[in-house]
Parts: structure tokens; sequence; C-alpha cells
């Protein structure tokens, strides 16, 4: 079982930035697919930005050039930097790992395994 733990989140103005954090329990992490995946009140869940275990990332559109993933394996942590915050980047930011199974870093909520419970990103105009 990995346990993941968010934090970081909180209530900025439009052009603000925010770093979020997720560190993930156990000691496989460094074999470990980690991805970020955002959820705004009556919406679907979405994918924002994932990370191989290699360090290879992959973005949204709407985030590209906007967000950063990165990964410090040493501390079991994904990073989730995000720059230029839009009102519409304001959702339940949710952390999701996957152990591993795939060659290449999954981008479907489907194939993740684990989640975070989640950190609150409002963004005010």
């Amino acid at each position: 079982q990995v346990q993941l733990v968010e934090c970081g989140g909180g209530l900025v103005q439009a052009g603000d930035s925010l770093r979020l954090s997720c560190t993930a329990s156990g000691r496989r992490f460094s074999g470990y697919h980690m991805g970020w995946f955002r959820q705004a009140p009556g919406k679907e869940r979405e994918f924002v930005a994932a990370i191989s275990w290699s360090g290879g990332p992959d973005y949204a559109d709407s985030v590209k050039g906007r967000f950063t993933i990165s990964r410090d394996n040493a501390k079991n942590t994904v990073y989730l930097q995000m720059n230029s915050l839009k009102p519409e980047d304001t959702a339940v930011y949710y952390c999701a790992a996957e152990i591993g199974r795939t060659a290449t870093v999954p981008l479907e909520l489907y194939e993740y395994d684990y989640w975070g419970q989640g950190t609150q990103v409002t963004v005010s105009s």
C-alpha cells in the first residue's frame, strides 16, 4: 500500500504562483510513474501533468508553459510548480502513483494505482 500526501494548495490571485508537493510512503518511489490531476466543481477529474520514473514529463495542453512537474526520489516527493495561474486553474489537485507496470508515463485516471486526498487551489481574478 502506498500513501500519498499532498500539500501546498491555497488561495492566490491570477498571475501568482504556487508549488504543490506530494510525498509518498514506501521504498520503491523511484520506480513509480507519478501524476497530477485536478477536479473543478461540477467537472470530471482531468489530467494535468505526469512524470515517468526516469524523469520524463508530460503536460496537458492547458498548462504547458505554465506548470512544471519534477521529482526528488531521495525525498519520495513529486512537485508541481504552477506559474501564471488563472481562475480556470481553480480545482482540487490530486497526486497519483502508478507502480511502474507501464513503459510509458500514464495519462489516464484508470491507469493509476494510488491517490492522495487532494489539495484545494483557488485562483481569484
